[in-house]
């Protein structure tokens, strides 16, 4: 089993900065994309942005130039540095993790979600 614990919300007036962390822990033999992903009341789940194992990142439109993603392969966490928040930033942040697990001789690859931290931007 995998555990995504998620940290570093809050609350920030509008320009201001936030850095969120997830540290991944369990039975993991390879992570192979970490991310971001946020929900804001009445709106779907969409992604903010994420990593590949090989560092390249993706973005998504809205944060690009604001937000910075970055991961620590030897502490397994991911990070979202977000600055010039905006009021539309204000949503619940969720981490997500593709990661196999070997454990007990079997082998198995999906996608875990943290428990989410609430971003809110105040105007």
């Amino acid at each position: 089993q995998v555990q995504l614990v998620e940290s570093g919300g809050g609350l920030v007036q509008v320009g201001g900065s936030l850095r969120l962390s997830c540290a991944a822990s369990g039975s993991i033999s390879s992570i192979y994309v970490m991310g971001w992903y946020r929900q804001a009341p009445g709106k779907q789940r969409e992604l903010v942005a994420a990593v590949i194992s090989g560092g390249r990142t993706n973005y998504a439109d809205s944060v690009k130039g604001r937000f910075t993603i970055s991961r620590d392969g030897a502490k397994n966490t991911v990070y979202l540095q977000m600055n010039s928040l905006k009021p539309e930033d204000t949503a619940v942040y969720y981490c997500n993790a593709d990661v196999s697990t070997f454990n007990t001789g079997i082998y198995s690859r999906r996608g875990y979600w943290g428990q989410g931290t609430q971003v809110t931007v105040s105007s």
